[in-house]
C-alpha cells in the first residue's frame, strides 16, 4: 500500500503551504516523486529541497510560459507526468458587496485560480495522451457550487474551475485520463487564518459538522482522487463539506 505510487510523476502546484502541502506529502508518502511548484522559493527549499521524492520549483503559475517552461523541463528529465494536482490559490479581497468588487483584483484572482489550471493542464495532456495514462485534479470550493457572500471573485473563479473539470473529464474520458475537482468546505490553512473572522463564521455555521475540515482530511481524499483506483469517475467534483453539500 505504501508504495501505490511508486514512480509516479507528480506536479502540485501551490505546494508551500496549506492543502497543496498537505496533499504533497501524502503522494509522496505513497511513493510518488513529486515536483513542488509555488511562488514562494524560500518555503519550496525548506520544506521540499532536502527529500529523495520531491524537487521544488520556483515558478509564477500565471505565467503561461513560466509553466510550459518548467513542465517541458520535467518532461524532458522524466519523459512522463502521471499526476497534476492544481492547489494554488487565493481568495482576493473578500467582506465585499459586489458592486464594490476592485476589478483589477477579481482579474488576479481568476489568474492565480483559474488561468493557472488551464496553463497547467495544457502543459501536461499532450503527455499523458501519449502514455494514456493521467490523473489530474483540480481544487475547487463549495463558494463554486453555492456562492459565499462577499466572496465574488472567489466564488466565480472556483465555478469556472468545477465548469473546466467536467468539460476535460468528458473530453478525455476514453484516454485513460481522468479530470476530477475537489470542493472544499472551510478547511484550517494559512489561507483561511487571513480571512475576517466573519467571513470565517459565515462559512462554517453552513456546516452541519460545524467545524472547518482538516489539511488531513483533504489529502486523504486527493490520494484517493489521483490514484489508479480512481478509474471510473472523471469530471466529477468530491465533496469535503462536512455535510454541507449534499448533491
Amino acid at each position: 500500500m505504501s508504495e501505490k505510487l511508486a514512480d509516479q510523476i507528480t506536479i502540485v502546484t501551490g505546494a508551500a503551504s496549506g492543502i497543496g502541502k498537505a496533499i504533497a506529502f501524502k503522494l509522496m508518502e505513497y511513493g510518488a516523486k513529486v515536483y513542488a511548484f509555488d511562488l514562494n522559493g524560500s518555503l519550496l527549499q525548506e520544506y521540499f529541497g532536502n527529500n529523495s521524492l520531491s524537487t521544488p520549483v520556483t515558478v509564477d503559475v500565471t505565467s503561461r510560459q513560466q509553466v510550459n517552461n518548467e513542465i517541458n523541463k520535467i518532461i524532458s528529465r522524466e519523459k512522463k507526468i502521471d499526476i497534476l494536482v492544481n492547489c494554488v490559490g487565493i481568495t482576493g479581497i473578500t467582506n465585499i458587496k459586489s458592486h464594490e468588487v476592485d476589478i483589477e483584483n477579481l482579474k488576479l484572482v481568476f489568474d492565480v485560480n483559474f488561468m493557472s489550471c488551464v496553463y497547467t493542464s495544457q502543459a501536461v495532456i499532450p503527455n499523458m495522451l501519449e502514455h494514456k495514462y493521467g490523473r489530474i485534479l483540480h481544487l475547487a470550493s463549495i463558494a463554486g457550487k453555492e456562492g459565499n457572500a462577499g466572496m465574488l471573485a472567489y466564488s466565480a473563479s472556483k465555478a469556472a474551475v468545477i465548469g473546466m473539470t467536467k468539460v476535460q473529464g468528458s473530453e478525455y474520458a476514453e484516454t485513460g485520463i481522468t479530470v476530477n475537482a475537489m470542493a472544499p468546505a472551510v478547511i484550517r490553512t494559512p489561507l483561511v487564518d487571513n480571512m475576517p473572522e466573519e467571513q470565517v463564521k459565515y462559512m462554517t455555521d453552513k456546516i452541519p459538522m460545524k467545524r472547518c475540515g482538516t489539511l488531513g482530511e483533504a489529502a486523504n481524499l486527493a490520494l484517493y482522487i489521483v490514484s489508479p483506483e480512481n478509474s471510473f469517475t472523471t469530471g466529477f467534483t468530491f465533496d469535503l463539506t462536512g455535510g454541507r453539500a449534499r448533491y
